[in-house]
């Protein structure tokens, strides 16, 4: 039987926000897809630099707002992160993703993606980015059971 797997935990500065990232980015295997869910400025581009620290990649980690997507290249696999705030429809972009999902040389990450809700897999880990006072945020992280390697060890 396949449940869900939900953990929660609160950080109060972007550093450890940044270190549950970087946490996860160290048990990528390649082909995972991470959806960010937050308000604007509440930590999803703090939270994929750490993955992507994390994952090897020593590329400089930024919003993709104005671009809609970037990567970043580590030593095993390329994260592309997708924001999908600025868009009305996904279009285009929606079967760019397609061909990115799955792909086990790829780690997809996903912010503003109910947009493009029908294009993601269910089995992908959801990180709820609550803001708190000040720095402070409320993580909450949901994974299909297959994924729950990415939250071992968390603390």
């Amino acid at each position: 039987m396949v449940t869900d797997m939900t953990w929660q935990t609160n950080t109060t500065t972007s550093e450890q926000t940044e270190a549950l990232g970087e946490h996860i980015g160290r048990r990528l295997r390649g082909g995972e897809v991470i959806a960010l869910a937050s308000d604007l400025g509440g930590g999803k581009t703090t939270f994929t630099r750490g993955l992507a620290r994390g994952a090897g990649s020593l590329d400089r980690v930024a919003s993709p707002t104005f671009t809609i997507s970037k990567e970043y290249v580590g030593p095993k696999f390329t994260i592309v992160h997708f924001d999908f705030y600025r868009l009305q429809e996904a279009g285009v972009v929606a079967e760019e993703l397609r061909e990115y999902i799955g792909d086990p040389n790829t780690v997809v990450v996903v912010e503003w993606g109910e947009i493009v809700e029908d294009v993601l897999p269910a089995d992908r880990l959801t990180v709820e980015i609550k803001h708190q006072s000040g720095e402070g945020r409320e993580l909450t992280f949901q994974a299909d059971a297959s994924l729950k390697y990415l939250l071992e060890g968390m603390k």
